[in-house]
């Protein structure tokens, strides 16, 4: 009795577990052969499609057959065989050379003339079909993504919420993935630490696993996170209407970090208290902390030019507490403050409707600009890969537009900044004092402008309005006509008020470039 293979297949792994086609075509294969009186000796099952070249099983099959392994082989349907003629043809070479190929759904004798052309004709048709059949899909694919759907499965953080409908953001996985974003912003996390950390606060990736190492690059890579829908296959971006976790300017610390990285910054030894934060007043150069003797803390510039720059940690520390010791307000002060603060906050109504109006008419300028860019397309005044590009640039300019209206509604106002960074005055020098080593690290940040040493002489710059403050004289007790009390809180509030405003007229753009910062505990640090 000759002996025969059996080949099933379908396309894809799902069909494969869920569906019954395999049992189905295994059955009526078996109801062939023992009709036709053939045996079958082994099976070869395949879970892909037959569209395209490269079928593992299918290639096995066929060079097990070459090597006369089995007199033929017996295939549900032709389709189920080959749906490019590639494939058909290689098939064909064996039926040449005298393999028996038979297809249980259709009797055809492959060795007649009219048999053989009746196969090659529904070869081509199923050639066709799947021609057809990928065009009709690429046209539902861009067809969802220009409606702003994702029509693939939803990365880590979001769910699928069926076909047609946008990704929602996962209630358990969604925060943790933010997480990962504010974490590695911060550049004091690898992808080894930052893996362990994530895996136990509960972060898991498909069918319930931890996050490889790829996964957490595909994720900080990901602008789907921040509203936009990136095919890198073809290098097309699209607006998303999902809801974002994250905002452009998280994500775009992050991809400073990421490229940081790449040239080569190291991870972190040692978490010194300054590390990265004082600088040579003589190069600019970022001076380095060291240990001695496994307790003393030295900062210092290793440029040749410049050896003999050191600081230690303990004058560092002094030199703050002084600073923060002159940011420290009366009790008479901080009231006639506080009642400045209510009147400006009761005459400022129309304050925050203003912005939102400004950053509406520039997110309807970025549609503009948009629909012009797809103008200049058509009419073919620019390049396909110039359109990708620029409009990749308009759509991330408009979701940063988008990311500062989403926030008017809770954005503080001038008298609301004006309180936070009078609180921030009067505790900073307490919370130095005895906070944690990031907490320190926290206070620093948000009031220090510039921090260079000079020889061995460390130079505070604070941020306005501390500086400012800082610099101002103290009353005087023995003259309260020149210079009382009042007098001085009026000076303070202006001082305080021109910064609140000067950080509320900065352009949406520009606020997120000078403010990389993410938020960690409440407080923001930079990336």
């Amino acid at each position: 009795m000759k002996r025969y293979f059996g080949y099933i297949r379908v396309s894809t792994q799902r069909q494969g577990a869920s569906g019954v086609s395999l049992q189905e075509q295994k059955a009526a294969i078996e109801a062939y052969a023992q009709r036709a009186g053939l045996a079958i000796v082994s099976w070869y099952e395949e879970r892909e499609t037959a569209a395209k070249r490269g079928r593992r099983i299918f290639a096995r099959m066929l060079s097990d057959l070459s090597r006369n392994k089995a007199d033929g082989i017996i295939i549900h349907k032709i389709d189920r065989s080959a749906r490019n003629l590639r494939d058909w043809a290689d098939l064909g070479e064996l039926i040449d050379r005298g393999v028996d190929v038979h297809f249980a759904h259709d009797a055809l004798d492959l060795r007649s003339r009219g048999g053989r052309l009746s196969a090659d004709i529904q070869a081509v048709v199923a050639a066709d079909f799947i021609r057809n059949l990928r065009e009709e899909t690429r046209k539902g694919f861009y067809g969802r993504l220009k409606q702003g759907i994702y029509p693939l499965r939803a990365p880590i953080g979001y769910c699928d919420m069926g076909r047609g409908k946008p990704k929602e953001i996962d209630p358990m996985q969604g925060p943790l993935v933010r997480q990962v974003f504010e974490l590695y912003a911060t550049g004091e996390w690898n992808f080894h630490t930052l893996q362990a950390e994530m895996n136990r606060r509960g972060l898991r990736g498909r069918c319930n696993t931890s996050v490889s190492l790829n996964g957490f690059t595909t994720i900080l890579n990901n602008p789907f996170y921040k509203g936009l829908i990136h095919i890198r296959k073809t290098n097309e971006t699209f607006e998303g209407i999902h809801k974002p976790i994250i905002s452009t300017r998280l994500y775009d610390a992050v991809q400073m970090v990421l490229r940081g990285r790449k040239d080569g910054v190291m991870p972190l030894r040692h978490d010194f208290l300054f590390r990265r934060m004082i600088r040579c007043a003589h190069c600019n150069s970022v001076m380095i902390g060291e240990c001695k003797k496994g307790r003393y803390i030295y900062y210092r510039c290793h440029a040749p030019a410049c050896r003999g720059t050191i600081v230690n940690e303990p004058k560092m520390n002094t030199a703050y507490r002084e600073c923060f010791a002159g940011l420290i307000l009366d009790v008479g002060e901080l009231g006639d403050l506080r009642d400045m603060i209510e009147r400006l906050r009761g005459a400022t109504g129309t304050e925050k409707s203003e912005r939102d109006k400004v950053l509406r008419l520039q997110v309807a300028h970025c549609d503009e600009r948009l629909a012009r860019l797809t103008d200049a397309l058509i009419d073919g005044l620019i390049e396909k890969s110039v359109f990708d590009a620029r409009k990749a640039q308009l759509l991330n300019e408009k979701r940063n537009y988008l990311d500062r209206l989403e926030k008017t509604a809770n954005e503080p106002s001038v008298a609301d900044i004006i309180a936070e960074d009078l609180e921030l005055s009067n505790v900073a020098q307490l919370r130095y004092e005895t906070g944690l080593l990031p907490e320190k690290r926290d206070i620093v940040s948000a009031t220090t402008s510039n921090c260079s040493v000079c020889g061995k002489e460390p130079a505070i710059t604070l941020k306005s309005p501390f500086q400012e403050l800082l610099n101002l004289p103290k009353a005087s007790d023995c003259d309260p006509h020149r210079d009382g009390v009042r007098t001085r809180a009026e000076i303070i509030f202006e001082i305080f008020k021109m910064a609140a405003e000067e950080k509320l007229s900065v352009s949406p753009l520009q606020w997120g470039e000078q403010n990389h910062g993410v938020s960690n505990n409440g407080l923001d640090k930079a990336a």
